[in-house]
């Protein structure tokens, strides 16, 4: 067997290699966006519960809202999203994600979903997930008057069983946002960042044994190495007049008000970074886990178009309340 030298490699195939990656690198930065026609599908807009130029709102369980997205060949370019916390609501619809028996059952629901997010993702899209993590109790049903507590601790949750004396044991921090994030790792998903969203005076944990919990995570997540991120419309301006990406540390007020019937909506300066810097002009935004439809008001805000899903009718009519609102507001700031 005859060795090759490390030099024996061709100049020319050197360069052709680091003229794919330079291919690659700039088609990302010029990503294909869905037409205006398919978007608005006719079978997408005979399962839509609201459909207009802009905005999808479809009224199904995520899994079969993203597989009928999948069947309408659509493509997104930025999904968005802040799916159920382990054991933090019930939501009383069929088939919900969040209150698995098992926290590691929880985790192979999320990812499963997000895979098939994926399945609508443009490959130079980038998937957002703002997660929390959650303790283990094993007290049984509270007993609070408090209502804070009575809205997150309905009846027993699953954290306020026995456990399994491994990852479920009394005051354990489960760990949940890596533990998501590792598993997507091992599906595929590239996680290029595990930002952390800061909460300024945040609502007091009632415990005298640990510090008070003021923070959660936004992963960023990708399908390849390759993909549209514009820093310039969020970016940081240094001294020397550099404009600089964003910190991985966002320091925002939780949304306080609530909207309608949705308690655990999130603030649109949350998903701005998201926005903004990972979906192209016109470029079109998911968020298959709706709710309040922030993700869906800012979009509209700044041009772009997006889907939401939410299997909660009540959701799904609030989110149409807020995109009137908007409309509206457009209608006057015209006249």
């Amino acid at each position: 067997m005859i060795l090759k030298s490390k030099t024996s490699i061709s100049d020319g195939d050197t360069k052709s290699g680091d003229q794919r990656r330079s291919t690659r690198a700039n088609e990302a930065m010029h990503p294909q966006v869905m037409s205006e026609e398919d978007f608005t599908s006719p079978l997408l807009r005979d399962e839509a519960y609201y459909c207009d130029d802009t905005t999808i709102i479809l009224q199904k369980d995520v899994r079969d809202g993203l597989r009928l997205l999948a069947d309408a060949r659509v493509k997104v370019n930025c999904v968005v999203t802040s799916p159920p916390f382990y054991g933090q609501r019930d939501y009383e619809v069929e088939r919900q994600i969040g209150l698995e028996s098992h926290p590691s059952e929880f985790i192979q629901s999320l990812a499963d979903v997000f895979d098939l997010a994926g399945t609508v993702l443009a490959d130079n899209g980038s998937l957002w997930v703002n997660i929390g993590d959650t303790y283990w109790s094993g007290k049984g049903e509270h007993r609070s008057g408090e209502s804070k507590q009575t809205a997150r601790r309905f009846g027993i949750r699953p954290q306020d069983k026995k456990g399994d004396g491994k990852w479920c044991v009394p005051k354990q921090l489960l760990l949940i946002p890596h533990r998501f994030a590792i598993e997507m790792q091992d599906r595929g998903w590239l996680v290029r960042n595990d930002n952390v969203w800061v909460k300024p005076n945040p609502i007091p944990d009632q415990v005298r044994d640990r510090c008070s919990i003021s923070h959660e995570y936004v992963f960023h997540l990708v399908k390849e190495r390759w993909y549209y991120f514009d820093k310039n419309s969020v970016g940081r301006i240094s001294d020397t007049g550099v404009i600089l990406p964003p910190l991985d540390t966002w320091q925002l007020a939780p949304a306080r008000r609530q909207v309608g019937r949705h308690k655990a909506r999130f603030s649109e300066e949350l998903v701005r970074i998201p926005i903004l810097t990972t979906t192209p002009p016109r470029g079109v935004i998911l968020d298959p886990f709706a709710g309040s439809g922030t993700s869906l008001v800012l979009a509209r805000k700044h041009g772009f178009r997006a889907i939401g899903i939410d299997a909660k009718r009540d959701y799904c009519e609030l989110m149409v309340e807020q995109l009137k609102g908007l409309v509206e507001e457009e209608n006057s700031d015209q006249e």
